[in-house]
Protein backbone atom coordinates (compact mmCIF):
# COMPACT_ATOMS: atom_id res chain seq x y z
CA UNK A 1 0.00 0.00 0.00
CA UNK A 2 1.08 3.11 -0.92
CA UNK A 3 1.30 6.35 1.40
CA UNK A 4 0.15 9.40 0.43
CA UNK A 5 2.55 12.70 1.67
CA UNK A 6 0.85 14.91 3.89
CA UNK A 7 -0.30 17.92 1.44
CA UNK A 8 -0.87 21.78 2.50
CA UNK A 9 -3.65 22.65 4.70
CA UNK A 10 -7.05 22.43 3.42
CA UNK A 11 -8.14 26.07 1.81
CA UNK A 12 -11.29 26.25 4.55
CA UNK A 13 -8.80 26.29 7.65
CA UNK A 14 -6.17 28.66 6.09
CA UNK A 15 -9.57 31.10 5.14
CA UNK A 16 -10.97 30.61 9.03
CA UNK A 17 -7.84 31.82 9.95
CA UNK A 18 -7.31 35.18 7.74
CA UNK A 19 -10.98 35.88 9.89
CA UNK A 20 -9.42 36.61 12.97
CA UNK A 21 -6.22 39.11 11.15
CA UNK A 22 -7.57 42.47 10.30
CA UNK A 23 -7.22 43.91 6.74
CA UNK A 24 -4.30 45.84 5.84
CA UNK A 25 -6.10 49.14 5.59
CA UNK A 26 -7.49 48.49 8.78
CA UNK A 27 -4.55 47.91 10.78
CA UNK A 28 -2.57 50.79 9.09
CA UNK A 29 -6.14 52.84 10.23
CA UNK A 30 -5.59 52.34 13.78
CA UNK A 31 -1.77 52.48 13.93
CA UNK A 32 -2.78 56.28 12.77
CA UNK A 33 -4.94 56.96 14.93
CA UNK A 34 -2.59 55.69 17.48
CA UNK A 35 0.01 58.08 16.24
CA UNK A 36 -2.05 60.77 16.29
CA UNK A 37 -3.57 60.28 19.61
CA UNK A 38 -0.15 60.21 21.14
CA UNK A 39 1.13 63.12 19.17
CA UNK A 40 -1.97 65.20 21.03
CA UNK A 41 -1.11 64.19 24.28
CA UNK A 42 2.44 65.02 24.09
CA UNK A 43 1.22 68.69 22.79
CA UNK A 44 -0.92 68.84 25.59
CA UNK A 45 1.79 67.79 27.57
CA UNK A 46 3.98 70.58 26.42
CA UNK A 47 1.52 73.18 26.47
CA UNK A 48 1.03 72.26 30.31
CA UNK A 49 4.32 71.14 31.33
CA UNK A 50 5.78 74.22 33.35
CA UNK A 51 1.94 74.97 35.08
CA UNK A 52 1.71 73.39 38.79
CA UNK A 53 -0.39 70.59 37.82
CA UNK A 54 2.36 69.07 36.14
CA UNK A 55 5.09 69.75 39.12
CA UNK A 56 6.12 66.61 40.14
CA UNK A 57 6.94 65.96 36.23
CA UNK A 58 8.49 69.09 35.13
CA UNK A 59 12.28 68.23 35.46
CA UNK A 60 11.94 64.96 33.86
CA UNK A 61 9.45 65.73 31.90
CA UNK A 62 10.78 68.84 29.94
CA UNK A 63 13.89 67.31 28.52
CA UNK A 64 11.69 64.22 27.60
CA UNK A 65 9.59 65.81 25.46
CA UNK A 66 12.47 67.40 24.00
CA UNK A 67 13.94 63.84 23.38
CA UNK A 68 11.02 62.45 22.15
CA UNK A 69 10.30 65.22 19.52
CA UNK A 70 13.40 65.47 18.31
CA UNK A 71 14.02 61.25 17.99
CA UNK A 72 10.53 61.91 16.04
CA UNK A 73 11.62 63.98 13.66
CA UNK A 74 14.18 61.81 13.14
CA UNK A 75 12.72 59.01 12.16
CA UNK A 76 10.03 60.70 10.62
CA UNK A 77 13.63 61.77 7.90
CA UNK A 78 15.05 58.47 7.94
CA UNK A 79 11.41 56.93 7.01
CA UNK A 80 11.09 59.61 4.16
CA UNK A 81 14.64 59.06 2.82
CA UNK A 82 14.77 55.21 3.15
CA UNK A 83 11.19 55.01 1.35
CA UNK A 84 10.75 58.03 -0.57
CA UNK A 85 7.72 58.87 1.54
CA UNK A 86 6.60 55.16 -0.36
CA UNK A 87 3.46 53.26 1.08
CA UNK A 88 3.36 49.49 2.06
CA UNK A 89 0.99 48.03 -0.31
CA UNK A 90 -2.87 48.47 0.23
CA UNK A 91 -2.17 52.50 1.53
CA UNK A 92 -2.96 55.72 -0.31
CA UNK A 93 -0.06 57.66 -0.60
CA UNK A 94 -1.63 60.99 -0.11
CA UNK A 95 -2.73 59.64 3.15
CA UNK A 96 0.56 58.53 4.40
CA UNK A 97 2.04 61.78 3.14
CA UNK A 98 -0.12 64.00 5.56
CA UNK A 99 0.34 61.50 8.37
CA UNK A 100 3.86 62.18 7.74
CA UNK A 101 3.68 65.91 7.25
CA UNK A 102 1.21 65.83 10.81
CA UNK A 103 3.76 63.97 12.37
CA UNK A 104 6.35 66.57 11.70
CA UNK A 105 4.11 69.65 12.58
CA UNK A 106 3.56 68.41 15.42
CA UNK A 107 6.52 66.89 16.64
CA UNK A 108 8.14 70.55 15.86
CA UNK A 109 5.04 71.93 17.73
CA UNK A 110 6.23 70.06 20.82
CA UNK A 111 9.83 70.96 20.09
CA UNK A 112 9.11 74.90 20.35
CA UNK A 113 6.29 74.92 22.57
CA UNK A 114 8.79 73.17 25.25
CA UNK A 115 12.06 74.81 24.52
CA UNK A 116 9.80 78.60 24.40
CA UNK A 117 9.02 78.44 27.31
CA UNK A 118 11.57 76.61 29.37
CA UNK A 119 13.68 79.99 27.66
CA UNK A 120 10.97 82.31 29.20
CA UNK A 121 11.26 80.83 32.81
CA UNK A 122 14.81 81.84 32.08
CA UNK A 123 14.73 84.64 31.57
CA UNK A 124 12.11 85.91 34.49
CA UNK A 125 14.36 84.00 36.59
CA UNK A 126 17.56 85.97 35.07
CA UNK A 127 15.62 88.91 35.29
CA UNK A 128 15.05 88.63 39.16
CA UNK A 129 18.45 87.04 39.69
CA UNK A 130 20.87 89.18 37.84
CA UNK A 131 19.76 91.60 36.19
CA UNK A 132 20.80 95.04 37.64
CA UNK A 133 19.27 98.50 37.30
CA UNK A 134 16.03 97.04 39.40
CA UNK A 135 16.79 97.05 42.50
CA UNK A 136 15.02 99.21 44.29
CA UNK A 137 11.79 98.00 41.85
CA UNK A 138 12.76 94.17 42.97
CA UNK A 139 13.00 95.75 46.74
CA UNK A 140 9.49 97.22 46.51
CA UNK A 141 7.52 94.46 45.18
CA UNK A 142 9.50 91.91 46.94
CA UNK A 143 7.68 93.02 50.37
CA UNK A 144 4.48 91.70 48.56
CA UNK A 145 5.79 87.56 48.54
CA UNK A 146 6.46 84.95 50.68
CA UNK A 147 7.67 82.00 48.67
CA UNK A 148 8.41 78.11 48.76
CA UNK A 149 12.10 77.09 48.30
CA UNK A 150 13.93 74.08 47.25
CA UNK A 151 17.43 75.20 46.71
CA UNK A 152 19.08 77.14 49.70
CA UNK A 153 21.61 78.81 47.47
CA UNK A 154 18.73 80.31 45.34
CA UNK A 155 16.40 81.39 48.38
CA UNK A 156 19.31 83.46 49.78
CA UNK A 157 19.92 84.79 46.69
CA UNK A 158 16.55 86.36 46.67
CA UNK A 159 16.92 87.17 50.43
CA UNK A 160 19.85 89.18 50.30
CA UNK A 161 18.20 91.27 47.23
CA UNK A 162 15.12 91.89 48.99
CA UNK A 163 13.47 90.10 46.19
CA UNK A 164 10.94 88.19 48.66
CA UNK A 165 9.33 89.33 52.66
CA UNK A 166 9.47 86.17 53.56
CA UNK A 167 10.23 82.21 53.28
CA UNK A 168 7.26 79.27 52.98
CA UNK A 169 8.40 75.96 54.67
CA UNK A 170 7.09 71.86 53.01
CA UNK A 171 7.12 69.36 54.28
CA UNK A 172 10.00 68.92 51.08
CA UNK A 173 11.93 71.41 53.60
CA UNK A 174 11.75 69.16 56.55
CA UNK A 175 11.16 65.51 56.17
CA UNK A 176 14.21 63.47 57.18
CA UNK A 177 16.24 66.19 58.28
CA UNK A 178 17.39 66.93 61.84
CA UNK A 179 15.70 70.23 62.93
CA UNK A 180 18.83 71.54 64.32
CA UNK A 181 20.15 71.64 60.45
CA UNK A 182 16.52 73.62 59.24
CA UNK A 183 16.96 75.88 62.46
CA UNK A 184 20.65 76.88 61.34
CA UNK A 185 19.50 76.82 57.42
CA UNK A 186 16.47 79.59 58.38
CA UNK A 187 18.71 81.69 60.83
CA UNK A 188 21.41 81.93 58.16
CA UNK A 189 19.01 83.44 56.31
CA UNK A 190 17.74 85.68 58.42
CA UNK A 191 21.65 87.05 59.06
CA UNK A 192 21.46 87.72 55.81
CA UNK A 193 19.19 90.01 55.84
CA UNK A 194 20.44 91.98 58.93
CA UNK A 195 23.85 92.36 56.97
CA UNK A 196 22.20 93.70 54.13
CA UNK A 197 19.97 96.06 55.68
CA UNK A 198 17.12 94.23 55.06
CA UNK A 199 14.10 93.05 57.72
CA UNK A 200 13.57 89.76 58.76
CA UNK A 201 12.09 86.72 56.73
CA UNK A 202 8.94 86.25 57.25
CA UNK A 203 8.95 82.21 58.08
CA UNK A 204 5.82 80.81 57.53
CA UNK A 205 4.31 77.30 57.36
CA UNK A 206 1.21 75.21 57.86
CA UNK A 207 0.98 73.64 61.14
CA UNK A 208 -2.91 73.78 62.35
CA UNK A 209 -2.92 70.43 64.03
CA UNK A 210 -4.57 67.48 62.93
CA UNK A 211 -5.41 66.74 59.31
CA UNK A 212 -2.76 69.83 58.66
CA UNK A 213 0.72 69.99 60.35
CA UNK A 214 3.33 69.91 57.14
CA UNK A 215 6.44 70.01 59.96
CA UNK A 216 5.61 66.91 61.56
CA UNK A 217 7.64 65.35 61.71
CA UNK A 218 10.30 66.27 62.87
CA UNK A 219 8.23 68.77 65.11
CA UNK A 220 5.99 66.63 67.68
CA UNK A 221 2.43 65.78 65.96
CA UNK A 222 -0.19 67.73 68.20
CA UNK A 223 -4.38 67.08 67.94
CA UNK A 224 -6.73 69.50 66.24
CA UNK A 225 -8.64 72.28 67.95
CA UNK A 226 -12.06 70.40 67.50
CA UNK A 227 -10.45 67.48 69.52
CA UNK A 228 -10.97 70.12 73.05
CA UNK A 229 -14.73 70.08 72.32
CA UNK A 230 -17.86 68.47 73.26
CA UNK A 231 -19.22 65.95 70.51
CA UNK A 232 -21.80 68.76 70.02
CA UNK A 233 -18.56 70.96 69.08
CA UNK A 234 -19.04 73.46 71.89
CA UNK A 235 -17.15 74.97 74.79
CA UNK A 236 -18.78 72.66 77.46
CA UNK A 237 -22.43 71.09 77.67
CA UNK A 238 -25.23 73.98 77.82
CA UNK A 239 -25.88 72.55 81.91
CA UNK A 240 -22.46 72.41 82.49
CA UNK A 241 -20.38 75.15 84.76
CA UNK A 242 -19.18 77.95 83.43
CA UNK A 243 -15.55 76.71 84.81
CA UNK A 244 -15.39 73.91 82.05
CA UNK A 245 -15.27 76.28 79.30
CA UNK A 246 -13.16 78.13 80.96
CA UNK A 247 -10.65 74.91 81.17
CA UNK A 248 -11.38 74.39 77.40
CA UNK A 249 -10.16 78.13 76.79
CA UNK A 250 -7.35 77.33 79.09
CA UNK A 251 -6.51 73.84 77.10
CA UNK A 252 -6.80 75.75 73.72
CA UNK A 253 -4.13 78.15 74.96
CA UNK A 254 -1.88 75.97 76.07
CA UNK A 255 -1.79 73.86 72.64
CA UNK A 256 -1.12 77.36 71.41
CA UNK A 257 1.95 77.94 73.47
CA UNK A 258 3.11 74.14 72.70
CA UNK A 259 2.65 74.49 68.95
CA UNK A 260 4.40 77.96 69.53
CA UNK A 261 7.31 76.67 71.10
CA UNK A 262 7.86 73.84 68.44
CA UNK A 263 7.20 76.34 65.70
CA UNK A 264 10.13 79.26 67.46
CA UNK A 265 12.40 76.19 67.62
CA UNK A 266 13.19 76.02 64.10
CA UNK A 267 13.07 79.55 63.47
CA UNK A 268 9.42 79.82 62.19
CA UNK A 269 7.65 82.91 63.35
CA UNK A 270 4.14 82.62 61.38
CA UNK A 271 1.97 79.83 61.53
CA UNK A 272 -0.29 80.03 58.65
CA UNK A 273 -3.61 78.81 60.95
CA UNK A 274 -5.78 78.69 62.61
CA UNK A 275 -8.63 77.60 60.68
CA UNK A 276 -11.63 80.26 61.45
CA UNK A 277 -13.93 78.39 58.54
CA UNK A 278 -17.42 77.18 60.51
CA UNK A 279 -17.76 73.55 60.14
CA UNK A 280 -19.91 72.62 57.05
CA UNK A 281 -23.09 70.88 58.10
CA UNK A 282 -23.81 67.12 58.12
CA UNK A 283 -24.31 66.02 54.70
CA UNK A 284 -22.99 69.62 53.39
CA UNK A 285 -19.14 68.64 52.62
CA UNK A 286 -18.25 69.92 49.11
CA UNK A 287 -18.64 66.70 46.69
CA UNK A 288 -15.58 67.70 44.73
CA UNK A 289 -13.35 68.60 47.79
CA UNK A 290 -10.68 66.75 47.91
CA UNK A 291 -8.14 69.21 49.66
CA UNK A 292 -9.65 71.67 51.62
CA UNK A 293 -11.33 69.38 54.03
CA UNK A 294 -13.10 71.73 56.59
CA UNK A 295 -14.99 68.61 57.98
CA UNK A 296 -11.37 67.56 58.88
CA UNK A 297 -9.83 70.67 59.77
CA UNK A 298 -12.78 73.14 60.90
CA UNK A 299 -13.07 73.85 64.80
CA UNK A 300 -17.25 73.70 64.54
CA UNK A 301 -20.20 74.75 63.56
CA UNK A 302 -20.59 77.19 66.27
CA UNK A 303 -19.05 80.68 65.17
CA UNK A 304 -18.92 81.75 68.62
CA UNK A 305 -17.63 78.37 69.92
CA UNK A 306 -14.92 78.89 66.36
CA UNK A 307 -14.01 82.62 67.54
CA UNK A 308 -13.35 82.02 71.65
CA UNK A 309 -11.16 78.44 70.61
CA UNK A 310 -9.24 80.67 68.07
CA UNK A 311 -9.01 83.60 69.78
CA UNK A 312 -7.19 81.83 73.15
CA UNK A 313 -5.22 79.17 70.42
CA UNK A 314 -3.75 82.12 68.81
CA UNK A 315 -2.91 84.22 72.19
CA UNK A 316 -0.94 80.72 72.95
CA UNK A 317 1.63 81.39 69.86
CA UNK A 318 2.06 85.18 70.38
CA UNK A 319 3.44 83.82 74.05
CA UNK A 320 6.34 82.09 71.86
CA UNK A 321 6.55 85.02 69.49
CA UNK A 322 5.07 83.66 66.46
CA UNK A 323 2.10 84.89 64.88
CA UNK A 324 -0.99 83.86 63.80
CA UNK A 325 -3.23 83.28 60.54
CA UNK A 326 -6.82 83.26 60.67
CA UNK A 327 -7.93 81.54 57.64
CA UNK A 328 -9.73 81.51 54.57
CA UNK A 329 -11.95 84.68 54.60
CA UNK A 330 -14.66 84.98 53.57
CA UNK A 331 -15.27 81.38 55.01
CA UNK A 332 -15.45 78.51 53.05
CA UNK A 333 -18.36 76.01 54.97
CA UNK A 334 -21.05 77.22 51.84
CA UNK A 335 -18.65 76.51 49.33
CA UNK A 336 -19.47 73.69 47.22
CA UNK A 337 -16.44 73.15 45.16
CA UNK A 338 -12.63 72.81 45.87
CA UNK A 339 -10.69 76.29 45.60
CA UNK A 340 -7.25 74.22 45.05
CA UNK A 341 -8.72 72.67 41.55
CA UNK A 342 -11.73 74.82 40.40
CA UNK A 343 -13.13 78.36 40.82
CA UNK A 344 -15.68 78.65 43.42
CA UNK A 345 -18.47 81.17 44.72
CA UNK A 346 -20.28 82.08 47.71
CA UNK A 347 -23.40 83.48 47.20
CA UNK A 348 -24.54 83.53 50.73
CA UNK A 349 -25.45 87.36 51.61
CA UNK A 350 -23.38 89.58 53.70
CA UNK A 351 -25.75 90.27 56.15
CA UNK A 352 -26.25 86.21 57.03
CA UNK A 353 -22.08 85.69 56.78
CA UNK A 354 -21.73 88.70 59.17
CA UNK A 355 -23.69 87.01 61.62
CA UNK A 356 -21.85 83.53 61.60
CA UNK A 357 -19.31 82.90 59.09
CA UNK A 358 -17.47 86.68 59.83
CA UNK A 359 -17.84 86.11 63.47
CA UNK A 360 -14.81 84.19 64.16
CA UNK A 361 -12.28 86.47 61.74
CA UNK A 362 -13.90 89.65 62.95
CA UNK A 363 -13.69 89.09 67.20
CA UNK A 364 -10.32 87.30 66.28
CA UNK A 365 -8.88 89.70 63.75
CA UNK A 366 -7.11 91.76 66.88
CA UNK A 367 -5.22 89.04 68.07
CA UNK A 368 -4.04 87.55 64.59
CA UNK A 369 -1.14 88.24 62.62
CA UNK A 370 -2.87 87.52 59.14
CA UNK A 371 -5.17 86.99 57.50
CA UNK A 372 -5.92 84.98 54.46
CA UNK A 373 -7.96 85.56 51.45
CA UNK A 374 -9.64 82.49 49.70
CA UNK A 375 -9.49 82.69 46.36
CA UNK A 376 -13.27 82.45 46.63
CA UNK A 377 -15.81 84.97 44.76
CA UNK A 378 -17.79 86.83 47.32
CA UNK A 379 -20.93 87.67 45.21
CA UNK A 380 -22.58 90.35 47.29
CA UNK A 381 -19.72 92.30 47.63
CA UNK A 382 -17.74 91.64 44.35
CA UNK A 383 -19.19 89.26 41.94
CA UNK A 384 -16.58 89.66 38.99
CA UNK A 385 -13.15 88.10 40.77
CA UNK A 386 -12.04 86.18 44.11
CA UNK A 387 -11.83 87.87 47.23
CA UNK A 388 -7.59 87.37 47.09
CA UNK A 389 -7.79 89.76 44.21
CA UNK A 390 -10.89 91.87 44.99
CA UNK A 391 -10.18 95.93 46.08
CA UNK A 392 -13.90 95.59 47.33
CA UNK A 393 -12.73 92.73 49.69
CA UNK A 394 -9.86 94.32 51.34
CA UNK A 395 -11.65 98.14 51.35
CA UNK A 396 -14.44 95.55 53.44
CA UNK A 397 -11.14 94.52 56.13
CA UNK A 398 -9.91 97.46 55.66
CA UNK A 399 -12.18 100.42 56.03
CA UNK A 400 -15.57 99.13 57.42
CA UNK A 401 -13.84 96.04 59.91
CA UNK A 402 -10.60 98.47 60.71
CA UNK A 403 -8.62 95.71 60.53
CA UNK A 404 -4.44 96.84 60.69
CA UNK A 405 -3.04 94.03 60.27
CA UNK A 406 -1.71 91.55 57.36
CA UNK A 407 -4.00 90.40 54.28
CA UNK A 408 -2.18 87.49 52.71
CA UNK A 409 -3.71 85.59 49.62
CA UNK A 410 -4.06 81.48 49.75
CA UNK A 411 -1.44 80.17 47.15
CA UNK A 412 -1.60 81.20 43.87
CA UNK A 413 -0.79 77.90 42.03
CA UNK A 414 -4.38 76.91 43.32
CA UNK A 415 -6.57 76.35 40.26
CA UNK A 416 -9.29 78.95 41.56
CA UNK A 417 -7.31 81.55 40.48
CA UNK A 418 -4.13 79.84 38.56
CA UNK A 419 -6.57 78.52 35.56
CA UNK A 420 -8.40 81.80 34.76
CA UNK A 421 -5.98 84.27 35.30
CA UNK A 422 -2.21 82.71 35.13
CA UNK A 423 -0.12 83.43 37.40
CA UNK A 424 1.08 86.82 35.85
CA UNK A 425 -1.98 88.07 35.64
CA UNK A 426 -3.09 87.21 39.43
CA UNK A 427 -0.10 88.79 41.17
CA UNK A 428 -1.00 92.06 39.44
CA UNK A 429 -4.71 91.53 40.27
CA UNK A 430 -3.76 90.81 43.89
CA UNK A 431 -0.94 93.60 43.87
CA UNK A 432 -3.69 96.48 42.64
CA UNK A 433 -6.05 95.28 45.06
CA UNK A 434 -3.91 95.86 47.69
CA UNK A 435 -3.08 92.54 49.42
CA UNK A 436 -0.13 92.76 51.40
CA UNK A 437 1.56 89.25 50.77
CA UNK A 438 1.40 87.17 48.10
CA UNK A 439 1.80 83.43 48.31
CA UNK A 440 3.51 81.15 45.77
CA UNK A 441 4.09 78.28 47.68
CA UNK A 442 3.36 74.95 45.98
CA UNK A 443 5.21 76.06 42.92
CA UNK A 444 8.17 78.20 43.90
CA UNK A 445 9.18 78.03 40.58
CA UNK A 446 6.08 80.44 39.31
CA UNK A 447 7.59 83.10 42.03
CA UNK A 448 9.71 84.16 39.24
CA UNK A 449 7.03 84.85 35.69
CA UNK A 450 4.82 86.27 38.94
CA UNK A 451 7.71 88.71 39.93
CA UNK A 452 9.13 89.61 36.49
CA UNK A 453 5.03 90.22 35.46
CA UNK A 454 4.84 92.73 38.26
CA UNK A 455 8.62 94.76 37.27
CA UNK A 456 7.68 95.10 34.22
CA UNK A 457 4.40 96.42 35.05
CA UNK A 458 6.08 98.57 37.44
CA UNK A 459 8.20 100.52 34.93
CA UNK A 460 5.64 100.67 32.34
CA UNK A 461 3.33 102.74 35.06
CA UNK A 462 0.42 99.78 35.13
CA UNK A 463 1.00 98.92 38.78
CA UNK A 464 0.28 101.60 41.28
CA UNK A 465 1.32 100.17 44.88
CA UNK A 466 0.07 103.10 47.18
CA UNK A 467 0.21 100.42 49.99
CA UNK A 468 3.42 99.40 49.87
CA UNK A 469 4.21 101.31 53.19
CA UNK A 470 1.59 100.60 54.83
CA UNK A 471 2.93 97.10 54.24
CA UNK A 472 6.39 97.61 55.78
CA UNK A 473 4.73 99.39 58.69
CA UNK A 474 2.35 96.14 59.34
CA UNK A 475 5.66 93.79 58.63
CA UNK A 476 7.69 95.66 61.18
CA UNK A 477 4.86 95.06 63.67
CA UNK A 478 4.47 91.70 63.12
CA UNK A 479 8.18 90.83 63.20
CA UNK A 480 10.56 91.70 66.17
CA UNK A 481 14.00 92.05 64.86
CA UNK A 482 15.32 90.89 68.88
CA UNK A 483 13.90 87.24 69.03
CA UNK A 484 15.62 86.22 65.31
CA UNK A 485 18.62 88.13 66.18
CA UNK A 486 18.75 85.91 69.81
CA UNK A 487 18.05 82.61 67.93
CA UNK A 488 20.52 83.24 65.65
CA UNK A 489 23.21 83.54 68.38
CA UNK A 490 21.92 80.36 69.73
CA UNK A 491 22.45 78.46 67.06
CA UNK A 492 25.84 80.21 66.19
CA UNK A 493 26.89 78.65 69.13
CA UNK A 494 25.37 75.63 69.51
CA UNK A 495 27.45 74.86 65.94
CA UNK A 496 30.47 76.10 67.63
CA UNK A 497 30.14 73.95 70.67
CA UNK A 498 29.51 71.07 68.19
CA UNK A 499 32.09 68.15 67.86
Amino acid sequence: MRWALPGPPPRRAAMSNDRFRPPTRLRQGLSMLLRALALIVLLALACQIHTPNLLRLRHVGVPALLLVAATGLVWLGWRARRQHVAVTPGAPMRLRQAEALMLALGLAAIMVITGQQAWQWRQARTLVLQASGNEMALAMLGRHFIVGYRDFEEAAQLATRGAIAGIYLSQANVTGRDPLHVRAEIMALQLLRERHGLPPLIVAADQEGGHVQHMSPPLPSRPALSTLLTADGLLAAEDAPPRLAAETLLAAYQQGQQQGADLQALGINLNLGPVADLRPEAGRTATRDRHTRLDLRAISHDPQTVAELSGAYMRGLASRQVGATLKHFPGLAGVAGDTHLHSARLDTPSAVLAERDWLPFRQGMTASGAIMLAHVVLGDVDAQQPASLSPAVVRLLRQDWGYQGLLMTDDLNMGAVYRPYGICAAALRALGAGVDLLLVSYDPEQFYPAMACALQALQRGELQLPHTAQTHQRLVRLLNPAPVRAMAQRVAAHQGDAP
